[in-house]
């Protein structure tokens, strides 16, 4: 199974980016996104599932995770960005045993994608 996350760069806070992740080797759903800023430990940002999205607070309103089927890639909208969301940007495959309250664990995850850098300026 091998995960490529693109769509990372540089942007003005306020601004967008669309974030993606394509899965080779299995399907993409379900599926979550994390992100590492300097110095900090990895945190959850988004899953998807079958049953549903789930976000974490910080991002709540302002992303938008959602799969394309087709491609068999999740994509993550990012609007009104916040410098605070500098990081990178990390999918992952959610293991197919996990239960909801799992999703938030970074060891419930069996595949990573490499990282995608987001950047945003104040």
């Amino acid at each position: 199974v091998q995960l490529q996350a693109s769509g990372g760069g540089l942007v003005q806070a306020g601004g967008s980016l669309r974030l993606s992740c394509a899965a080779s080797g299995r399907t993409i759903v379900p599926m979550g996104w994390f992100r590492q800023a300097p110095g900090k430990e990895r945190e959850f940002v988004a899953a998807i599932r079958r049953s549903g999205t789930h976000y974490a607070d910080s991002v709540k309103g302002r992303f938008t995770i959602s799969r394309d089927n087709a491609k068999n890639t999740v994509n993550l909208q990012m609007n009104s960005l916040k410098p605070e969301d500098t990081a990178v940007y990390y999918c992952a495959l959610l293991r197919a045993s996990a239960i909801l309250s799992m999703i938030r664990d970074e060891n419930a995850y069996d595949y990573w994608g490499q990282g995608t850098q987001v950047t945003v300026s104040s």
